[in-house]
C-alpha cells in the first residue's frame, strides 16, 4: 500500500508529492490507486492569473504553457504561484485495494477535491480554454492516491456549476468554524471563494453580526450586494495596506475576523491591519506569502491568530453545495457565470 503516491515522486527522492519537482504518471495503476479521465481542469485562481500575465490573455498561449508544466513536471503545479486548481472528470479504473473500490465503478463522473500540485497528470491534448471561468477543457488522465479527497459530481447541479463550488469548497467551511455570534467579518475578495465565504457568513450570524465584502472591482461589489451575500460592501486595493486600513475603519473596522480570499499577491498586510488585537486571519487565498503575513504581523505589533486555509474540512463539498441550493440568488449568479 502507498496511500501517499511515494513510488510516483521521481524527484527529488522522499519527498511527497505535492512538494516533489517531478511526478510520474505513467507508472502502472497500484491496487490502491484510481485512475480517472481527465475532461476539464479548473485552475486556481491565483495561478490562472499569473499565467495570464506571463503569457497574455490568448486562450491558445495560455493551453501551450499549461501543456508545457504538465509534461514538464507530470502535474500541473504553477512554478511561480506554487498552486495548481483541480479536476473533473469519469472513472477509468479502480485499484482493488483503494479505499472507493466498491463505491465507485468506470464512467462515474466525479471531481478531485485535492489540488493538482500532488496529482499524478497525463496531457493528450487541450481542447479549450476558458480565461472567463479559469477552465481549461482537455483529455489526459489522472492518478488519484487512497488518501486523495473526491466528490461524486451531484445531479441537481450543472457540472460546472458545481466543479467551480467545489474547487473553493474549503473556504467556507473553513470559515464557518471561527464566526462567532456577533462577530464582525470582512472578506477580502468578492470572486468565487469570497462570496461563498460571505453568504456562509451571513447565514450563520442571522443578523447578529456583520458582514462586509471589499474589493477593487464594484462590478464584484455590485454582484455580492445584489444576491444579498453580505450587508454591505467596501472598495479598496488589498495591495495598497495604508488606503485600505483607511477604507477599513471608514466602514467601523478593525473586524473580529479577516478572510482573504483575494487572488493577487501583495495583500497579507492589508488583512492584517483589518483585524482587532485578538481577533482572527485566515489566509485561504494561494498567493499569500507566509514571510510576509508573519513578519508585517510582528512589524505593526498587532496580536492576532493568523491561519493557513486548509483546502480540506470534513463535509466541506456537501456544505457548499447545499449553500448555492438554499440561496436561490446565490446559486443564479454561479450559473450565469459558470453553468456556461
Amino acid at each position: 500500500m502507498d496511500p501517499y503516491g511515494l513510488r510516483r515522486v521521481v524527484s527529488p527522492k522522499g519527498a511527497l508529492p505535492q512538494r516533489a519537482d517531478v511526478l510520474d504518471p505513467a507508472l502502472p495503476l497500484g491496487e490502491d490507486e484510481l485512475s480517472i479521465s481527465v475532461e476539464a481542469l479548473n485552475v486556481d485562481a491565483a495561478s490562472f492569473r499569473q499565467l495570464e500575465g506571463a503569457v497574455g490573455r490568448d486562450p491558445e498561449r495560455i493551453g501551450a504553457e499549461v501543456l508545457r508544466i504538465v509534461r514538464a513536471r507530470g502535474k500541473l503545479q504553477n512554478p511561480v504561484t506554487g498552486s495548481g486548481g483541480m479536476l473533473i472528470g469519469r472513472v477509468r479504473a479502480v485499484g482493488a485495494r483503494h479505499p472507493a473500490a466498491a463505491t465507485l465503478r468506470p464512467g462515474d463522473r466525479i471531481a478531485t477535491l485535492v489540488s493538482l500540485t500532488l496529482t499524478p497528470l497525463r496531457l493528450e491534448r487541450i481542447r479549450a480554454v476558458r480565461p472567463e471561468i479559469d477552465r481549461v477543457e482537455c483529455d489526459g488522465e489522472a492518478i488519484l492516491f487512497a488518501s486523495g479527497l473526491w466528490a461524486r459530481l451531484p445531479g441537481d447541479l450543472p457540472e460546472t456549476l458545481a466543479l467551480a463550488a467545489l474547487d473553493v469548497c474549503g473556504a467556507p467551511a473553513l470559515a464557518a468554524r471561527h464566526v462567532r455570534p456577533g462577530a464582525r467579518v470582512l472578506v477580502l475578495g468578492a470572486g468565487k471563494s469570497g462570496m461563498l465565504v460571505a453568504a456562509h457568513a451571513r447565514e450563520l450570524l442571522a443578523g447578529a453580526g456583520e458582514v462586509v465584502a471589499a474589493d477593487r472591482s464594484e462590478a464584484a461589489l455590485a454582484a455580492i450586494r445584489a444576491v444579498g451575500a453580505c450587508d454591505r460592501t467596501v472598495a479598496l486595493d488589498a495591495t495598497d495596506a495604508v488606503a485600505a486600513l483607511a477604507a477599513v475603519e471608514a466602514v467601523g473596522g478593525p473586524f473580529d475576523l479577516v478572510v482573504s480570499c483575494a487572488s493577487v499577491a501583495g495583500t497579507e498586510l492589508a488583512s492584517i491591519l483589518a483585524v482587532k488585537d485578538g481577533g482572527t486571519v485566515l489566509f485561504f487565498s494561494m498567493a499569500t506569502s507566509f514571510t510576509a503575513a508573519a513578519l508585517g504581523a510582528e512589524g505593526v505589533g498587532k496580536d492576532a491568530t493568523l491561519l493557513v486555509g486548509n483546502g480540506y474540512v470534513p463535509g466541506h463539498a456537501e456544505l457548499t453545495l447545499d449553500l448555492l441550493r438554499r440561496n436561490a440568488p446565490l446559486r443564479a449568479l454561479f450559473e450565469e457565470r459558470y453553468a456556461r
